[in-house]
């Protein structure tokens, strides 16, 4: 039992050490320029969409300042571009003025932008949905975050917590999750959409990449966290998922930290807190495969059981000396 407790400490150690080697940021596709938006929200906290309006104008005005500064040679020219998560909580679908004016953003900056917004069906929940959008064909292809985070974006058992806290009415309309991985094809690269809360799952970034994604984007509203360290500890996580899948992760933010991280986990850009800011940077494609992305949770399976056979195993020596007594 002691050598099957010291098995189970030693060979995630042992197999992390052994897959250094593996950790690259080697360009296997060629390269891509990606631009990150920070837009900037109007104040931090929970009201934040309040000023809805002024989110979205904010990420479409540093988008065209953004072809300004490509324009006059101050930037380079972006393959694509990504906008954060909630950047437009104005349904552009229904709404001419919101769809007016991320057109506008979108032709001005001349690439591929991938939009976040909130879309509000008639019946039904909502749904937080990153947007493929075109400076030519506008709205192209969407994805519906499929982790949709408890009493943030639905409240479980509403008549029930309301007698703990009013503020769950807050959330009056509960969203909806989607069901397949987006892996959005921005000038002929696969960018794969894991939507901020979405990080934290294994299935959900594995099943993204296994869709083809050669660069993962984690649109996210950091908003919410305003100064606190759940910002840097969700960067963190993006971190994670660099090495674990061998890939590029942009993460554009509502109000920072936006960041640029290669696929040894190297932060190569990041934006300050609450100003407006944009990313642009050039990045390897990867397509290759790693152990994670290729078994999974198996690795965490097997170690399982070999903890359940050494508990086991105790387990049993100790029946049989009970009964030998």
């Amino acid at each position: 039992p002691a050598a099957l407790a010291a098995l189970a400490v030693a060979a995630p150690v042992g197999a992390g050490l052994a897959a250094r080697p593996l950790v690259s940021d080697a360009a296997e596709d060629g390269t891509a320029v990606a631009a990150v938006i920070q837009g900037n929200v109007p104040r931090a906290g929970f009201d934040f969409n309040a000023q809805r309006r002024q989110v979205l104008d904010n990420h479409a005005n540093r988008t065209v300042q953004l072809a300004e500064d490509v324009k006059a040679g101050r930037a380079p020219k972006p393959d694509f571009v990504l906008w954060p998560e909630n950047s437009s909580d104005i349904d552009p679908f229904t709404q001419p003025d919101a769809h007016a004016v991320i057109d506008n953003a979108v032709k001005a900056v001349g690439v591929p932008t991938a939009i976040g917004s909130v879309l509000a069906p008639e019946t039904g929940p909502l749904r937080n949905t990153m947007i493929l959008w075109d400076p030519v064909k506008g709205p192209t292809d969407t994805y519906d975050k499929r982790k949709i985070q408890p009493f943030g974006e639905r409240i479980p058992m509403r008549s029930f917590v309301r007698l703990f806290s009013s503020d769950v009415d807050r959330v009056r309309r509960d969203f909806g999750p989607g069901k397949e991985p987006g892996v959005f094809d921005m000038a002929g690269t696969g960018v794969g959409m894991v939507t901020c809360y979405e990080a934290a799952f294994d299935d959900a970034v594995r099943s993204t990449v296994q869709a083809g994604a050669q660069v993962i984007a984690v649109p996210s509203n950091n908003a919410t966290f305003g100064r606190t360290q759940m910002t840097y500890q969700q960067l963190a996580m993006d971190r994670i998922r660099a090495v674990e899948h061998s890939r590029t992760v942009l993460v554009p933010v509502t109000s920072g930290v936006s960041a640029v991280i290669r696929p040894d986990g190297k932060v190569i850009q990041q934006t300050e807190m609450f100003t407006a800011d944009a990313l642009v940077a050039e990045i390897p494609l990867r397509s290759g495969q790693t152990p994670a992305t290729r078994l999974g949770p198996l690795p965490e399976y097997a170690l399982l059981l070999v903890a359940a056979c050494g508990l086991g195993r105790v387990l049993t020596r100790r029946v049989r000396a009970r009964r030998a007594a």
